[in-house]
């Protein structure tokens, strides 16, 4: 019998989409949050909400479970989704936990033993060595891969070529495996030059009933960080889908597993050679790809599985159709190194239908692609460094892959997040790519291609006069002498207008009446300009053309978008220094900070003499380590930073005094 009430123990995008498919089963949804949380998506879509310390934090969530009478507790993913002792926790409670039995999860989140495991079982392995029996420094079997036992999404991964750079590497990686998971143990493992990432959705129900779903090609990675993903691969064949799946199925039996879990494989794009990887207990990120391509919703199986019941179909009633593609919507400026962003969202678009509700097989036939968003944001909200910097994730179907690649552009061209830089522009432009639309893939493609998909930092031309456009048309005061009409006994005067962006300070210059008769000076010629405003809608024409840009303003700040872009300016005034901050490093020597986080290292003290490009601080923000460098040659004279302290964007963390002065 299905729960009645059940406890989701995460937060975000993740939350508010097994929320949906409660309310969908008619069961009753409870979230927690934190206190910075109180206002967050995922508490407004529950029908219960209680404040715990963290979301780590396992005693109180266990306690908030029984407080609510909640039958059930769904961790989602990441937080305590992997978690044997919150797992065992919940037993003892009398809770039922949403995921697999806690020997399962020690098995498999292990990744020394998860080897081990499946290799007994006939699933072959990449060759590698572990901690404690094996001494990770004596390693010389380059390229190698150095990844944390414990935990995964990328995180402490770190890619080794030769033997000089593995202490620096055990040492970062040790690091971020003790902040992320608690637990320092690594193991090292031969590095697949240009392999594909395919993995294989399992679902085990508790009466020994076991099946897959297919598999999801999650090649295009940045920094071993999933960026676009699909289902079914362009790569796999139905005979190699149907092996991959076979030993997917033995991996899971293999530690008794219940409910629904994913077997990575590193594949050998040339011969079709795999081997495992690791397991993931728990949903995936990019789940919604496989629900959209088999029609099922694997919440509603995940909570059907722990309440006891069979799984309803076999191996032989799984059927694929058609393709799904995924994108992540990341808090994260790719024009600055992909540093995290943060803000609060002014203004919110997102396309399609939320999901679970978009499923292919509940539309008309015949009907055309469709979109899914999953989204944990909303309109005021604030994006910080506290917590992962995963926005939102865009899915789109359609009968087939060209298809499914043309939506998924299209949806993201939709897509505006105005407060927060954004990595919808890279997004786009890698779907769009011509190795990716030929299914060309490798885990390697984005660094390659990075060039081609990394869009300027510097804002158009029309864009900057769009912005103009519209400080010259918001209004001034009610004194008739501030008009911006530019009125002159003669002709009409220019206005200038002192833009601040992300490349620097413009100035605009705008005459005449922007809803009427305007021009703008482009290229020191003046352009009849027009502008119309409806909502948060503005049609900017600039010499016969029409742009339509969404707009939102924040006090002296201005934010445009349009095709999934998003500009910021700031008004100042004439006379203002011509600089900003928003550089990491700047030319006088002042270092600052690149994204809000906390300092994790201070490497160099007042006094010091150091060289341009050498490291001075290491900043962790979203759980990664930023190392932020000296600009120049010459000594540190101020250093105004301590380890363990946060630190905002452009927040000065050292002055450096060039040695010529």
């Amino acid at each position: 019998m299905l729960f009645d009430r059940v406890l989701i123990a995460n937060r975000g995008e993740i939350a508010v989409r097994i929320a949906r498919t409660l309310r969908r089963l008619g069961v009753t949804a409870v979230a927690v949050h934190t206190p910075s949380d109180a206002d967050a998506r995922h508490v407004r879509e529950a029908d219960l909400a209680l404040e715990v310390p963290s979301y780590l934090d396992a005693d109180a969530i266990a306690g908030a479970a029984l407080a609510s009478g909640a039958q059930a507790v769904h961790p989602g993913y990441g937080f305590l989704a992997e978690n044997a002792a919150f797992a065992r926790a919940c037993a003892a409670a009398g809770t039922a936990f949403v995921g697999p039995p806690a020997e399962a999860i020690d098995a498999m989140g292990d990744k020394i033993r998860a080897k081990a495991t499946v290799s007994a079982a006939g699933v072959p392995v990449v060759p590698g060595g572990a901690e404690p029996g094996d001494v990770l420094e004596e390693w010389r079997d380059f390229p190698a891969l150095i990844k944390p036992s414990a935990g995964g999404g990328g995180k402490g991964m770190v890619l080794v070529r030769s033997a000089a750079e593995l202490p620096d590497a055990l040492a970062s990686a040790r690091r971020t495996a003790l902040a992320a998971f608690g637990d320092a143990t690594l193991l090292i493992e031969r590095y697949v030059e240009s392999p594909r990432h395919i993995e294989i959705q399992v679902l085990a129900d508790a009466l020994g009933g076991a099946v897959h779903l297919g598999e999801r090609e999650c090649s295009l990675q940045r920094r071993h960080q999933k960026v676009i993903e699909e289902a079914p691969s362009p790569f796999v064949t139905s005979e190699l889908r149907a092996r991959m799946g076979a030993a997917a199925v033995e991996a899971a039996r293999a530690v008794g597993y219940v409910g629904a879990g994913t077997v990575e494989f590193i594949v050998d794009g040339a011969t079709g050679a795999y081997h495992f990887m690791e397991m993931n207990t728990r949903l995936q990120v990019e789940h919604p790809v496989t629900e959209l391509v088999t029609g099922l919703d694997l919440v509603e199986l995940q909570l059907r599985v722990a309440a006891g019941e069979p799984l309803p179909f076999g191996q032989d009633d799984v059927r694929l159709s058609g393709h799904a593609v995924e994108a992540r919507v990341y808090a994260e400026d790719p024009a600055r190194g992909f540093l995290p962003t943060g803000g609060r969202v002014l203004l919110l678009r997102e396309p399609g239908v939320p999901g679970p509700a978009a499923q292919p097989d509940s539309r008309p036939a015949g009907s055309g692609p469709l979109v899914r968003t999953d989204s944990g944001l909303t309109e005021g909200g604030v994006v910080g460094s506290e917590f992962d910097p995963m926005l939102s994730k865009v899915v789109a179907w359609a009968p087939d892959r060209k298809a499914a690649l043309r939506a998924l552009d299209r949806a993201l061209a939709g897509t505006a997040v105005l407060g927060v830089v954004t990595n919808v522009p890279f997004l786009r432009a890698l779907a769009i790519h011509p190795a990716v639309r030929a299914g060309e893939l490798d885990t390697g493609l984005i660094e390659r291609a990075l060039p081609e998909l990394v869009t300027d930092a510097d804002v158009p031309a029309d864009v900057l006069a769009a912005a103009g456009l519209v400080f010259h048309a918001l209004p001034q005061g009610d004194d008739p002498w501030e008009v911006t009409d530019g009125w002159r006994v003669g002709e009409r005067a220019w206005t200038t207008w002192r833009l601040a962006s992300r490349d620097g300070v413009h100035d605009v210059q705008v005459r005449g009446l922007p809803a009427e008769s305007a021009e703008v000076l482009m290229e020191e010629r003046p352009v009849p300009a027009r502008l119309r405003a409806e909502g948060p809608e503005v049609d900017v024409t600039l010499g016969g053309r029409t742009v339509r840009y969404l707009c939102a303003r924040d006090g002296d700040t201005l934010w445009l978008g349009r095709d999934g872009h998003g500009w910021a300016f700031t008004r100042h005034l004439i006379g203002d220094p011509g600089d900003r901050p928003g550089a990491a490093a700047s030319g006088d020597g002042v270092v600052r900070s690149p994204m809000p986080g906390t300092v994790l290292v201070v490497k160099a003290q007042p006094g010091d003499r150091v060289t341009a490009g050498q490291p001075l601080v290491i900043v962790e923000a979203m759980k990664m380590e930023h190392a932020v460098t000296a600009p120049c040659a010459g000594v540190v004279t101020d250093l105004p930073v301590q380890p363990g302290r946060p630190v905002d964007m452009d927040a000065v963390l050292a002055v450096v005094t060039p040695e010529e002065e």
